[in-house]
């Protein structure tokens, strides 16, 4: 199915909005508790709690080279922010999943920021906030996909 310029526009005209209400700064690594800089956020926030990633398309989707994805997930996983495990079907595949700290620590290091976004969400009725919510889900789903997603 086509895709309107109009559809295109609505999302480049929605996105900027969004990120300019609700970013904070950078960030720098050492300088934060969670000792994660912004790129290590952006790399938890493609980690789900449940449905695992392979490292391998992870770094394709976001341009990584092999070797800085391993480093990258190496030191996550030394901070217990990231688990991984042999694939069920495939024990020489290792699939990555978010931990529960990792899941926090990435919220307390986003760039979007979490009162930033608290507000923004609150300003909705509740039915709109699901509806909101589950469009950006469907979204973030379509780029994932997108560009030699993870999932």
């Amino acid at each position: 199915m086509a895709v309107s310029n109009r559809d295109v526009r609505a999302v480049q005209v929605a996105y900027p909005q969004i990120y300019f209400a609700c970013h904070t700064r950078h960030i720098r690594r050492a300088s934060t508790p969670t000792h994660l800089s912004a790129a290590d956020s952006t790399l938890l926030a493609h980690l789900d709690e449940d449905e695992p990633v392979r490292p391998t398309a992870l770094a394709r989707h976001l341009g990584l080279a092999a070797s800085t994805m391993s480093a990258a997930i190496a030191r996550l996983a030394g901070h217990g922010y990231v688990t991984h495990a042999a694939a069920p079907r495939d024990k020489r595949a290792t699939e990555l999943r978010l931990s529960r700290k990792g899941a926090a620590a990435m919220q307390a290091s986003s760039v979007l920021d979490q009162d930033r976004v608290a507000a923004m969400l609150a300003r909705l009725r509740p039915p709109h906030r699901r509806q909101a919510l589950k469009g950006l889900a469907l979204l973030a789903r379509a780029a994932r996909t997108t560009n030699g997603g993870t999932r």
